[in-house]
């Protein structure tokens, strides 16, 4: 409707400019007159040219360098367009059409440093081109998104704009041209400092959850990248002429379940949650690569269960699921967290990741305490607000015998990010 209603109007003036000059000519008479109206007549035709041009049956593509990235990277988009018609245009403006989601931006382990006011992370991110076609047939040019939040992207139109050296007429056309770009989170480097791992012989400090004991040998293998220099049994690759390394009883089996804090609440800090997201799969990953079983819940206005196993598959779910999430619910992470433990197996490690210690989640951790063999609180918020806030809070929890990890910009911003677990 509003183009049929522009149209109408360039065409009203540009009729009314021919019927003025040639009133003009006629009533006045004389060369300079018909000069001045025959002058006008190429520029008359040309307008209305322009105006019946079939803009929309330009054929315009896009093409997406890579759809699946990580948050933080860049993606080059290229744009080409075709024409049949090769009308002479002076200029043309090409606008990508960008969706909320591309309205901030991931600057990787530097954003945390504006964790106190996130919304600098907001930006009116536009993309804006202008090319002089001509009477060329085909265009095309290229164009960078920069630092890509994490989410799944939906580029759905391009508006392209053109019209005459003057101004009188403007013609705009939207092109649907679907298209979907996803940003996993992005992986963060994680070093998991544990200060006293058990084992049947004794105690020791470790940097994994689960250790090989080195003090008690069970066998002999061939040598396979990563082995310490020291497990080498120098005597018996001398024997069989190959290098053999000794084989260590391994720590018993520890099953951990990580538990995202997905429920939104009043003065919620977005740059929290991501960093929460960020530590979620970090950690996730972190355990794999050590053998242990991992498995995942995510808890907002419904519980999302990814069960205990240590497959490839299974990490890619949950990056996927990782992906979309975003806070959401009304019930309180507390009430939330309450409802889903009898629904998960008893017997593991349960780490929390939250940006919000309430006053309920000191009586959900104690029923979760009674069918865990222990309980950690990984707490990520700004700096400020973990001096202002809720100090007296994770007192609570380290006297009920919870491990509380407060995590602030200064721990984010390290690489890599060490993380004490008692």
């Amino acid at each position: 409707m509003k183009e049929r209603v522009r149209f109408t109007g360039n065409f009203v003036f540009i009729l009314f400019l021919f019927l003025l000059l040639y009133s003009f000519a006629m009533f006045q008479g004389g060369f300079v007159s018909w000069f001045l109206f025959f002058s006008f007549l190429p520029i008359f035709l040309y307008h209305i040219g322009l105006l019946l041009y079939p803009l929309k049956e330009w054929r315009v593509t896009r093409k997406i360098s890579r759809q699946i990235n990580r948050a933080g990277d860049s993606v080059t988009i290229h744009v080409h367009m075709k024409r049949k018609i090769p009308f002479p245009l002076y200029y043309c403006v090409f606008e990508e059409v960008l969706p909320e989601s591309l309205k901030k931006i991931d600057s990787r382990k530097d954003k945390y440093h504006f964790m106190d006011d996130p919304n600098q992370l907001f930006v009116n991110r536009q993309v804006k081109k202008i090319i002089f076609p001509s009477v060329r047939r085909a265009v095309e040019f290229t164009y960078t998104l920069e630092q890509v939040p994490r989410g799944e992207h939906h580029l759905q139109a391009i508006r392209v704009r053109t019209g005459d050296v003057f101004g009188f007429v403007r013609k705009t056309h939207v092109f649907e041209l679907p298209d979907r770009l996803i940003a996993y989170p992005n992986e963060r480097p994680v070093r998991l400092v544990e200060q006293s791992a058990n084992f049947e012989q004794g105690s020791t400090a470790s940097y994994m959850i689960n250790l090989k004991n080195t003090n008690v040998a069970t066998g002999i293998r061939e040598y396979m990248p990563g082995d310490k220099f020291s497990w080498i049994d120098w005597k018996q690759t001398a024997k069989k002429n190959t290098v053999m390394t000794k084989e260590f009883e391994q720590e018993k089996s520890t099953d951990i379940m990580l538990v995202l804090d997905g429920c939104e609440y009043e003065g919620m800090n977005y740059l929290a949650f991501e960093a929460a997201v960020e530590m979620t799969v970090s950690f996730m990953e972190e355990i794999r690569k050590q053998s242990s079983q991992v498995g995942l819940v995510t808890i907002g206005e419904k519980a999302v269960h990814f069960p205990l196993r240590n497959e490839p598959g299974q990490i890619n779910m949950v990056k996927q699921h990782l992906t979309h999430i975003q806070p959401v619910g009304k019930k309180p992470f507390s009430m939330k967290l309450k409802e889903e433990v009898m629904k998960m197996d008893s017997g593991n490690i349960l780490v929390i990741f939250t940006n919000n210690l309430n006053s309920g989640l000191r009586g959900a951790i104690k029923k979760m305490k009674q069918r865990s063999k222990r309980v950690m609180v990984i707490y990520i918020q700004s700096e400020n607000k973990i001096r202002q806030l809720n100090q007296e809070k994770a007192r609570e929890l380290k006297l009920d015998g919870v491990n509380v990890v407060t995590m602030s910009e200064a721990d984010l911003l390290k690489n890599p990010i060490e993380v004490k677990l008692t």
